[in-house]
C-alpha cells in the first residue's frame, strides 16, 4: 500500500451503565458519537489504534467496547491504561479483530503496542521485558518505518500535577528509541489533550480523549472544556505522515492538522 491510514481513539473511559459519566461527560454516547463522526468522514482507514483506559476501573465497560469496535471489519491495535483491568481485558477482547501488544505491520509500517503500566499506579514505567521487545521489535523491522504507542507520555507536558503520572523512565525509553533510525513517531494517551512536538526527527503525538479533556499547562489538576475527540494518520510509504486531530461535531466543529517529514 503507498499510505496507510490509521484512526486513533484513546481513553474512552467505559462503564458497565451505558449513561455514567466522568468530569461530566457521558463516556459511552462521547465514544459512540466519535466514532460516528469518523465513520462518516474519515473512513475506511486501515486499522483503528486505541491507547488505554478502555474502561473506568469497570470491567463491565470491554462489552461495550467489544460491541462497538468489533463489528467494524478493521484490525483494532489495544493497549491497556491505568484504569484498564489487565485480565478482563486480555478475556473480553481475545482474538480477531482485536490486537493486544506486540505488533503489527502494515504495508511499509510497523506500529508497536507497548505496556507502560504499573499495577495500582497513574504513573507508567517500561519493564525491562517491555524494552528489550521494544528494542528488538524496532531491530527486526526491516525496512518498515516504526511507530511507537503507549499510554503514559515519555517527554513532560508542562503540568506539573500531569507530569508526575508519566513513564517513570522515560530515559530508558529514549535511550532505545534514539538507538533506532526506523522510528517516525510515538503516539500516547493517557494526558486528555493534544501535544504535537519533535525530537531527533521523531514525530510526539498525543491525542484527546474521546471524553473529557485536561487544561493544558495547568500546575494543578484541571478540565479543560474542549470536546471529545480522535487523531486520524495518514502513514506514507517514505515515512512521512500527515496528522489531524478532528474534535467531535456535536460539542464543536473544527479540525487541526500538520504534517512532517521525519525521514
Amino acid at each position: 500500500m503507498s499510505a496507510f491510514r490509521l484512526v486513533h481513539f484513546t481513553d474512552p473511559h467505559l462503564y458497565s451503565g451505558e449513561h455514567e459519566t466522568l468530569r461530566g461527560v457521558a463516556t459511552l454516547p462521547a465514544l459512540t458519537a466519535a466514532l460516528a463522526q469518523a465513520s462518516s468522514r474519515d473512513w475506511p482507514p486501515d486499522a483503528l489504534l486505541v491507547t488505554g483506559d478502555l474502561v473506568q476501573d469497570d470491567p463491565g465497560g470491554y462489552p461495550h467496547f467489544r460491541r462497538l469496535f468489533g463489528s467494524l471489519g478493521l484490525p483494532v491495535l489495544c493497549l491497556p491504561g491505568n484504569h484498564d483491568e489487565p485480565q478482563a481485558m486480555q478475556r473480553e477482547l481475545a482474538g480477531k479483530p482485536f490486537v493486544l501488544g506486540g505488533f503489527a505491520d502494515f504495508g511499509r509500517w510497523r506500529i508497536v503496542l507497548l505496556d507502560s503500566c504499573i499495577p495500582g499506579s497513574a504513573g507508567g514505567a517500561l519493564s525491562a521485558a517491555a524494552l528489550a521487545g521494544l528494542d528488538e521489535a524496532l531491530a527486526g523491522a526491516g525496512a518498515r518505518h516504526c511507530m511507537v504507542c503507549l499510554h503514559h507520555h515519555p517527554v513532560p507536558m508542562g503540568s506539573r500535577w500531569l507530569d508526575r503520572v508519566g513513564v517513570a523512565n522515560a530515559a530508558e525509553f529514549l535511550h532505545t528509541i534514539d538507538a533506532h533510525r526506523n522510528v517516525r513517531a510515538i503516539v500516547w494517551g493517557h494526558v486528555h489533550q493534544n501535544y504535537d512536538a519533535l525530537r531527533k526527527g521523531v514525530r510526539l503525538l498525543a491525542t484527546p480523549s474521546t471524553c473529557a479533556q485536561f487544561l493544558p499547562n495547568a500546575d494543578n489538576f484541571a478540565v479543560d472544556h474542549r470536546p471529545p475527540a480522535y487523531r486520524t494518520f495518514e502513514l506514507r510509504a517514505d515515512g512521512s505522515l500527515l496528522t489531524e486531530v478532528v474534535w467531535v461535531e456535536q460539542h464543536c466543529g473544527g479540525s487541526s492538522r500538520s504534517a512532517c517529514s521525519a525521514a
